[in-house]
């Protein structure tokens, strides 16, 4: 360094150099086995609800076919569907990267 340079702080949402961010074996594979099970558990929600609300509609066109009363419960159902395939395939858990970013933000509070 010569007279005229200055150290230079790191900003303070830099990670840190020193410390190793590489994810345990064991963590992928949990995380991993984790979101597969949520994949499974959805396609099997999703197969219930066809096959339920299927007959529901079988029941409705035996009966007359008037006002289309199942459309009630496939709405209503059917959110509660939405909100399952989001946390099957757009959420996942947080790492442990961000958990520590989080934790040191709310630090500097």
């Amino acid at each position: 360094m010569t007279a005229n340079q200055f150290p230079v702080e790191p900003h303070p949402d830099a990670p840190d150099p020193t410390v190793d961010r590489v994810v345990p074996e064991d963590d992928l594979r949990g995380r991993a086995l984790g979101r597969l099970k949520k994949k499974a558990d959805f396609r099997t929600h999703l197969l219930i609800y066809l096959l339920v609300n299927g007959v529901i509609i079988l029941i409705w066109a035996m009966t007359g076919s008037g006002f289309f009363w199942p459309a009630f419960v496939l709405g209503g159902w059917g959110i509660g569907l939405v909100a399952n395939a989001f946390d099957a395939y757009v959420v996942d858990t947080p790492t442990e990267e961000q958990i520590e970013s989080e934790m040191e933000r709310l630090r500097r509070r």
